[in-house]
C-alpha cells in the first residue's frame, strides 16, 4: 500500500480570533456556512456527521445532510426505527461534525436530540421529491434485506399503488432536531496552531467562549 505519511500541506486560508468573530455561535456556524458555500469546492455543504452512542455500546458516525438551520437547532430527517433513531431514542446525547477542506474548517457540535413536530415534518416530506417519498416508504431503514432487487421491486409497487393518490408520511419517518449545548470551531493556521473557539452554553442562554490549545 502506498505509503500516506508524508501527506502535509499548509494551512493558512483564515483565522479565527475572538476579537473578529459573532458572541453568537449559531449566528457564527451561518456565517461560516454562508462563507463556505459562497467560496465553493464543496458539492454538499449541509452535509455532516452524526454521531449516535449505540444500544451495543459502541458510538457510532455516519454522514447525513442538514436540512434546516433553525434558532435553537439543526434538523435532519430519517427513519426513526433505524439504527440512529432507536440510539437517539435511547440516549439523546449526540455529536455534530462539519468538515469544509475548502476554507480549512470544521466544527464540532454537542447538542440533545429530539424529534420535531408532525407538522414540521409533514411540511417537509409534502416538499420532497414523489421518488424519495417512497423511498421513504419502501426502505425499512438499518433492517436485513435479501438483495436489491427487493427494495426495487418494492418501489415498483409502491409507484403503482400511489399513481392516482397522495403520498402521505408515514409514522415513523421525520426531523430530528439538535439543540446545541456546545459548539468547537476549528480554523487552519500554519505549522499545525489551528486556532480553537469553544463555546459553552451557560444560564440565561449566554455562551462562554474559550481558546482551546491545537
Amino acid at each position: 500500500m502506498k505509503d500516506i505519511s508524508n501527506y502535509r500541506k499548509s494551512y493558512d486560508k483564515n483565522e479565527l480570533l475572538e476579537s473578529n468573530v459573532s458572541q453568537n455561535p449559531m449566528q457564527l456556524f451561518k456565517d461560516w456556512f454562508s462563507e463556505v458555500e459562497a467560496f465553493g469546492g464543496v458539492e454538499e455543504v449541509n452535509a455532516m456527521s452524526v454521531s449516535t452512542n449505540g444500544l451495543d455500546g459502541f458510538p457510532k458516525t455516519r454522514v447525513v445532510l442538514l436540512k434546516q438551520i433553525q434558532d435553537d437547532g439543526f434538523v435532519f430527517y430519517t427513519n426513526y426505527g433505524s439504527e440512529k433513531g432507536h440510539a437517539i431514542a435511547s440516549n439523546s446525547k449526540v455529536c455534530l461534525s462539519f468538515f469544509w477542506p475548502n476554507l480549512e474548517r470544521q466544527i464540532i457540535i454537542k447538542g440533545i436530540a429530539k424529534k420535531v413536530s408532525n407538522e414540521i415534518s409533514d411540511t417537509y416530506f409534502a416538499s420532497r421529491p414523489a421518488g424519495s417519498q417512497l423511498g421513504a416508504i419502501a426502505s425499512n431503514q438499518s433492517e436485513i434485506v435479501d438483495s436489491r432487487l427487493f427494495l426495487e421491486n418494492k418501489l415498483k409497487d409502491l409507484v403503482q399503488e400511489f399513481s392516482n393518490k397522495k403520498i402521505e408520511r408515514p409514522p415513523n419517518w421525520g426531523g430530528i432536531i439538535i439543540k446545541p449545548i456546545e459548539y468547537e470551531f476549528w480554523q487552519g493556521r500554519p505549522n499545525r496552531l489551528h486556532d480553537r473557539l469553544r463555546f459553552s452554553n451557560e444560564t440565561n442562554n449566554a455562551w462562554k467562549i474559550e481558546r482551546l490549545s491545537p
